[in-house]
């Protein structure tokens, strides 16, 4: 199993030295979250900095999956605007162009995915309008996609989102009319504590055929605070165990974003956590 972690849990870090730790601590890649100092692809020269990293994670043989929940990349003053379901035009096409370049990241990077989420419904907005925005926004967004793009994009369900739970995404699918390959899940199995839809291993085996990326965290059942390992209910072993009997071959991401001021003890203690639960399975 391979195991990867979150740079927003390091966004103390310089991406670069964030990079060098996780190489040296034994992980195998990294869940890179695009932000103003992690990689910005709204900034000039974007390109030429993907490359430079494309290299660095060849020479230290680290995969990658992209990750697009910054909290004030596009908006410095209001945490994750603006989102699909923004009820300015111009919000919205914001969105899509960052996820449309994220993308482009991803491609550069030979990323193995890319993970986004809906975003959480105005209070001036009806639920209706909500998943109209929505599907305008990701319908313009596969627009933009080519066909033969390598990196799958991939909707994380969140609590307190519009996609809140697996069904959502389902319904997503749904109103849009494609299916799993064009829209595949990135599934954070601490969600699936918060939300209690599902557990999170239940999850890995129903939604094996279409799982994009996976999240893995400790967290408590019903509150949405990632923690690290031993801090909450999240049978790792058990989740472990269970993307182990699917044969899921994809990086699995530690995200901890609350720990980048303790990151240097962070990181060595959560894949030594993770390989002590994976000789338990």
């Amino acid at each position: 199993m391979r195991f990867a972690y979150n740079t927003n849990g390091c966004s103390n870090h310089r991406l670069e030295d964030a990079i060098e730790l996780l190489a040296d601590h034994g992980y195998d890649g990294v869940a890179l979250t695009l932000d103003h100092h992690h990689l910005d692809p709204m900034r000039d020269g974007w390109e030429a900095r993907a490359d430079e990293l494309a290299e660095r994670l060849q020479r230290l043989d680290l995969g990658v999956v992209i990750e697009t929940g910054a909290r004030f990349l596009l908006d410095p003053k209001k945490k994750h605007r603006p989102t699909l379901l923004d009820a300015r035009v111009d919000g919205r096409a914001l969105r899509v162009e960052f996820l449309h370049r994220a993308h482009a990241v991803a491609e550069r990077l030979g990323a193995e995915a890319l993970s986004f989420w809906a975003g959480t419904t105005p209070s001036d907005c009806d639920e209706a309008t909500a998943w109209d925005r929505l599907c305008d926004g990701i319908s313009n967004l596969l627009e933009r996609t080519p066909d033969d793009c390598s990196v799958p994009l991939c909707v994380e369900p969140e609590p307190g989102m519009l996609v809140e739970t697996i069904d959502d995404l389902d319904r997503l699918r749904t109103r849009l009319g494609v299916d799993a390959n064009t829209l595949r899940l990135a599934l954070d199995t601490g969600h699936c504590l918060v939300t209690g839809d599902r557990e999170p291993d239940v999850a890995v085996r129903e939604r094996q055929a279409e799982l994009g990326t996976v999240s893995i965290e400790d967290m408590r059942r019903g509150e949405h605070v990632h923690l690290p390992f031993g801090r909450g209910d999240m049978d790792l072993p058990r989740v472990l165990g269970a993307l182990k009997e699917v044969g899921y071959e994809r990086l699995v991401c530690v995200e901890l974003s609350r720990e980048s001021h303790r990151a240097d003890r962070a990181i060595p203690e959560a894949i030594e956590a993770l390989k002590r639960a994976l000789a338990d399975c």
